[in-house]
């Protein structure tokens, strides 16, 4: 493990290097080829002797998919890095809290309703804001705002939305919207545009830069709220801030790409072995690392095989194996 500040700083360079080449890399491969020459001309502008084919296919489609890719999984990282902090639980992902859930259910009324792309979006993003808020009126009601009974509350909104979209699949036309609430609960970059990416942009950017900046307050939350409190946290304030971005910061991967499981689980894991605890450190190399896995990942799933594979197939075929790994690496400290 390294836990110097100038050697974390090193290794988040190294991979966000990593991360630059693998976008570049990611522009060639396809079943439509692309050489690396074509590839930067077009990207440098200066697309001389490419033709308007080669030039769509890098602009129109795997520009945007590319970028998309890149900030949905810094984005998933980061959240489920400041949820496992604020909560000091390893096992905290933005699935626990009803998040995913929710933006599943308001991207497959949209559909339902038959709103188009942008609004499907729309719909799924203020459903993932909806489940959260529910998440957190319920500890308000019952009196009890511990993170154990927070994340109680998040499983039982979690699974009221899950039978929702039960009940969505069951009434939708089997024909056109059922396929299409399917497909998107397992993820896809197949359809992201520019516009999407405009929107996207500030709607992650903003949030976890607000986590970048109170990242050792979540370092201090994460010692437990009686040890905060004696430290001067405002635990409550501290708590609303952190789960509000990491939620804006979820619902809004979810309205672009639909359900990616297992990122904002074992990324941050994974950058804690390298780097330890500390949130300050932590959240930038889980922002470049995840970026650069769900780029892999995307590239993956266009390319190995005839069809497109969902995202989530890819992820979870991963992320399982490395989980269970994780653990076991990990036994003696979680007893």
């Amino acid at each position: 493990m390294i836990k110097t500040g100038r050697n974390t700083v090193y290794i988040t360079i190294a991979f966000f290097v990593l991360l630059l080449a693998g976008m570049v890399f990611a522009v060639c491969v396809g079943k439509y080829p692309v050489t690396p020459a074509e590839s930067l001309g077009i990207l440098l502008g200066k697309p001389d002797g490419v033709s308007d084919m080669t030039r769509n296919v890098v602009m129109r489609l795997r520009v945007p998919r590319i970028l998309a890719s890149a900030l949905v999984g810094a984005a998933l990282s980061i959240s489920g890095a400041a949820y496992q902090g604020v909560f000091n639980n390893p096992l905290v992902s933005p699935e626990y809290l009803g998040v995913t859930s929710g933006a599943c259910v308001g991207a497959a009324i949209g559909i339902l309703m038959s709103v188009g792309g942008v609004y499907v979006s729309v719909f799924a993003f203020a459903g993932g804001v909806l489940a959260m808020l529910l998440t957190m009126f319920i500890p308000v009601v019952m009196r009890n705002t511990s993170n154990i009974f927070l994340v109680l509350s998040g499983v039982i909104v979690g699974s009221a939305m899950s039978s929702i979209l039960g009940f969505i699949k069951y009434v939708a036309d089997p024909n056109t919207q059922l396929a299409s609430i399917v497909y998107w609960t397992m993820g896809s970059f197949s359809y992201v545009t520019y516009n999407e990416l405009i929107v996207l942009m500030p709607v992650i950017i903003l949030p976890a830069v607000t986590l970048l900046l109170i990242s050792w307050w979540i370092d201090v939350l994460s010692m437990g709220e009686s040890a905060a409190r004696a430290l001067g946290a405002n635990v409550s304030l501290i708590r609303g801030i952190t789960l509000g971005c990491a939620t804006l910061l979820t619902a809004s991967t979810v309205s672009v790409s639909g359900t990616i499981g297992w990122v904002g689980l074992i990324i941050p894991h994974f950058c804690r072995l390298m780097i330890g605890p500390s949130n300050r450190r932590l959240l930038p190399l889980a922002a470049v690392m995840g970026g650069l896995f769900m780029l892999i990942v995307d590239t993956l799933t266009r390319t190995i095989g005839v069809t497109e594979m969902p995202v989530s197939i890819l992820t979870g075929v991963i992320g399982a194996p490395f989980y269970c790994w994780l653990l076991y690496t990990q036994r003696k400290e979680l007893l």
